[in-house]
């Protein structure tokens, strides 16, 4: 699912689950006995209220699990929370009193009907076998045959929630297979204008994306969509000198000052130029600060350590080792040996220290990528990334 999708269906999620579970227990315990049963009002036990306690505890935590963007575990910790607590509340409840069990909230109708706009499968196998279980642990601890009517209702929409999440998946990957290739198709025809400009940086986006995606790899932080759109950025990096004057770009001497910095606004002018860009937004950072330095003597922003956006961070490295291997128009490639020194030597001072012992582990990947790299060749976008 797309993030920005991904965090609106969790709000609405998150809306309907709080006024579903409230809405029916007002209803159950306190409107239906009063005015159609009258009868006594309230919950069956006081340990009915540990659910509510929880729903309060909840808010914070889906608040901080939002803000570290990790929208998509919500759900997640919302369930099973639900699934333990409604449990261990109808154990203490009706231990002892099986024969008068009833329970069950048309919450977990909701959370069934709901499978499909989350397009996960393992999110659907949790829910669907996870209240299925709470049912018959319930009737088996109780003693109870009540739990056989809610099993059958969750067996029959577990089945309805399936078929629809087949067609929802079927749906959105055509959809995200068209976007992939339009995308795709204006990645190729930005680098291939760039490349046209100056020809001493052809193939070095695609190094870099290249190199940055097996050191991303290695750290193992990212998910797929996410290493896909870190892979495009990379890929898009140097855009901004698109509006570079080529008496700058391609001069062969020492750039004076003013012109360096005409240079260093790339990229600001490239992160501007693609913002609305969707597939990469969520690494636009990789773009604008990657030439920002760990200790704060970078551009544009002069960004310090931490401040400096963790895929610049890991793109910096990238960009910096295929810079000094390949040849530009004021100096030749350095050896790789060099400049596999010359990173270890920026650790602390122009890089992470981490993503520097990072690049240790993944550099004999880099140099196998390096050798077999077909430096001649013309620019070809690649059929799939290997993500």
């Amino acid at each position: 699912m797309l993030p920005n999708e991904e965090i609106r269906t969790v709000k609405w999620f998150l809306l309907f689950f709080y006024i579903i579970l409230v809405g029916y227990d007002f209803f159950y315990y306190y409107l239906f006995p009063a005015f159609i049963e009258h009868e006594a009002v309230g919950p069956p036990s006081k340990f009915f209220y540990l659910t509510y306690i929880l729903l309060i505890i909840l808010i914070p935590i889906a608040y901080y699990l939002n803000k570290r963007n990790k929208q998509a575990s919500i759900k997640y910790v919302f369930f099973i929370s639900y699934l333990l607590v409604t449990f261990i509340v109808d154990i203490l409840s009706f231990y002892g009193r099986g024969a008068s069990y009833k329970s069950g909230n048309l919450i977990e109708v909701f959370l069934l009907l709901s499978l499909p706009l989350f397009l996960s499968r393992r999110y659907f196998w949790l829910v669907s076998l996870g209240v299925t279980a709470r049912y018959l642990l319930v009737g088996i601890i109780l003693k109870t045959s009540y739990v056989i009517i809610p099993i059958i209702l969750i067996a029959v929409l577990s089945i309805m929630a399936f078929f629809l999440l087949v067609r929802f998946q079927g749906y959105v990957k055509a959809i995200s297979t068209s976007y992939d290739k339009q995308l795709e198709g204006i990645v190729k025809g930005v680098i291939a204008t760039l490349e046209l400009k100056d020809p001493y940086t052809k193939g070095h986006s695609e190094r870099v994306a290249s190199y940055a995606l097996l050191l991303a790899k290695e750290i193992g932080k990212l998910s797929k969509d996410e290493q896909k759109s870190f892979y495009y950025a990379c890929l898009l990096h140097d855009i901004g000198k698109v509006h570079i004057p080529d008496r700058i770009l391609m001069k062969p001497g020492k750039l004076t000052n003013d012109e360096f910095e005409i240079i260093k606004s790339h990229p600001v002018v490239g992160a501007e130029a693609v913002d609305n860009v969707e597939g990469i937004k969520g690494s636009l950072s990789v773009i604008r600060s990657h030439h920002e330095r760990w200790d704060g003597k970078g551009y544009p922003d002069q960004l310090k350590g931490e401040e400096i956006p963790f895929l610049a961070r890991v793109a910096a490295v990238a960009d910096a080792f295929d810079a000094m291997t390949s040849s530009r128009s004021y100096r030749a490639a350095m050896p790789v040996e060099v400049a596999y020194q010359r990173i270890i030597d920026g650790k602390g001072s122009q890089f992470d220290p981490m993503l520097v012992e990072e690049f240790k582990k993944v550099y004999p990947a880099w140099i196998k990528f390096h050798e077999k790299y077909p430096w001649l060749k013309e620019w070809e976008f690649p059929k799939e990334v290997d993500l």
